[in-house]
């Protein structure tokens, strides 16, 4: 049984089980020439802007709760009081870009202006329609499984919060120009489409794992033993492969769970937690996804994973206050610092200090992202975290203003070195737009190219700027 690192294991009823890299099955050429796994890219998406400094003349004054002061290197100095304290212990993978600006194309929306350019750097299909936007090009999680994922497959899109409403829910990810993409809403769906392959699981695996609460583990348990019993395993790999089965294991138990309590839910006629409009239940969500998204780059399943975060202006869901433990108005609401939707409704009283305890929560959940990436080592000793990189990115700037300038982009992971570490910069360009050349250094770290054949530079809106931010370069 010949073993390549992307291999996956396939037993009953087709179901199949990706593996981690292992050193004992590479090619002696591979172990020097490509030790490691292959970059990916993971983008997970946060609406209505976060707690930045602003002053407004009906709202007064709101000092600075999420960027790093001063900018430079990464320290709990910089990042005390900031929302961005909660990924404090790994500040020295953490790339923190400020001065990331989007084009203010004619979507006829904010929202729809953020969310349909974030990871296309495109201007609308049809100009002033809202809430009836399309982006008019592909976004970056799509080129970067259609060029680099093994049979060209999709990568994964991943979606956490009620479905539907403005935006008409997932609307981060796109095929081409007026074509965006269907995300997997359940996370149960999407982990049936991370271990069977582009198809899924057959219906006989299915019922294996759902009515016999089987593991995928026993489900390949023949192959799995041959592959334990292999004498170029080295103990390491023993201990990879090790972790690896565990943590299968443990996300199909938190999935069985998730499912049973959804079914509770349902009998009390209530949303399951992936549709919940509780913002604990949503983000509860969010890790599971991310656990799928995971192992997926682990076992080389995808380059790419992209993973939202509510609706257009994630208008439905509440996330709790941890102060109170009650459930805070919805979250756009609070963006606005009004109980409206636009600016006619009354002002929260405090509102930019719940808005930096949400961005909080968001930076909590981005924490427990790279703690499982990083649970992962590779053969040369690398973490499979930064042989990566992964990106919490928002679509706004800020809430009132709804700005498309210095819109948030935390990047973790240097991509086998390819990006700086540890620092906060300032991306060049001044006011102007910049976007594009961002996501052409994401793309260009995780291995996208140009027609060239050099480093991506042309990816987004053909009439911007070409090139990448250099300043972002090891």
């Amino acid at each position: 049984m010949k073993l390549s690192r992307r291999r996956m294991l396939q037993g009953l009823g087709g179901a199949m089980l990706g593996l981690p890299v292992l050193e004992g099955l590479l090619p002696r050429r591979a172990q020097a020439a490509e030790p490691g796994a292959l970059p990916f890219a993971i983008f997970l998406r946060q609406a209505d802007g976060v707690a930045a400094a602003q002053s407004t003349s009906e709202l007064g004054s709101e000092p600075e709760r999420f960027w790093p002061e001063p900018l430079g290197n990464l320290t709990t100095a910089t990042l005390a009081g900031k929302s961005l304290v909660e990924l404090a212990d790994h500040r020295a993978r953490l790339l923190v870009v400020r001065n990331v600006n989007m084009k203010d194309y004619n979507y006829g929306d904010g929202h729809a202006r953020g969310a349909f350019q974030a990871l296309t750097a495109r201007g609308p299909a049809v100009e002033g329609v809202g809430g009836d936007s399309e982006a008019s090009g592909e976004s970056l999680d799509h080129r970067i499984g259609r060029e680099l994922n093994p049979q060209k497959r999709d990568s994964l899109y991943l979606y956490a919060g009620q479905s539907g409403g403005w935006l008409g829910g997932p609307c981060i990810s796109h095929r081409g120009s007026a074509s965006r993409r269907a995300a997997l809403h359940d996370p149960w769906v999407a982990y049936q489409t991370m271990v069977g392959g582009p198809g899924g699981l057959t219906p006989e695996a299915r019922e294996a794992l759902l009515v016999r609460q089987k593991s995928i583990n026993d489900l390949v348990s023949g192959q799995l033993k041959a592959l334990q019993s292999r004498p170029e395993l080295s103990r390491t790999d023993h201990e990879r492969l090790d972790l690896h089965l565990s943590n299968v294991r443990d996300l199909e138990v938190a999935l069985t769970c998730r499912a049973r309590a959804d079914e509770e839910l349902r009998l009390q006629q209530q949303a399951p937690g992936y549709n919940s409009t509780d913002g604990s239940e949503v983000l509860a969500t969010v890790r599971l996804h991310m656990d799928i998204a995971v192992l997926a780059v682990a076992c080389g399943t995808t380059r790419s994973v992209a993973i939202q975060v509510g609706n257009g202006n994630d208008s439905a869901t509440r996330y709790r206050d941890p102060a109170t433990g009650q459930l805070m108005e919805n979250f756009h609401y609070i963006s606005h610092r009004r109980t409206s939707h636009d600016a006619s409704g009354g002002i929260i009283a405090g509102s930019d200090v719940l808005h930096s305890r949400v961005d909080a929560q968001f930076a909590q959940t981005f924490n427990y992202l790279l703690d499982r990436l990083a649970a992962y080592a590779l053969p040369d000793g690398k973490k499979l975290v930064d042989q990566g990189v992964s990106v919490w990115f928002n679509d706004l700037g800020n809430g009132p203003a709804h700005s498309a300038r210095n819109v948030p982009f935390i990047l973790a992971g240097s991509c086998n070195g390819y990006l700086k570490q540890g620092v906060a910069v300032t991306a060049s360009g001044g006011g102007n737009p910049n976007l594009n050349k961002l996501l052409n250094t994401i793309g260009s770290a995780v291995g996208l190219r140009n027609a060239a054949g050099g480093p991506l530079d042309d990816f987004g809106d053909p009439t911007m700027p070409k090139g990448l931010l250099t300043e972002l370069l090891a």
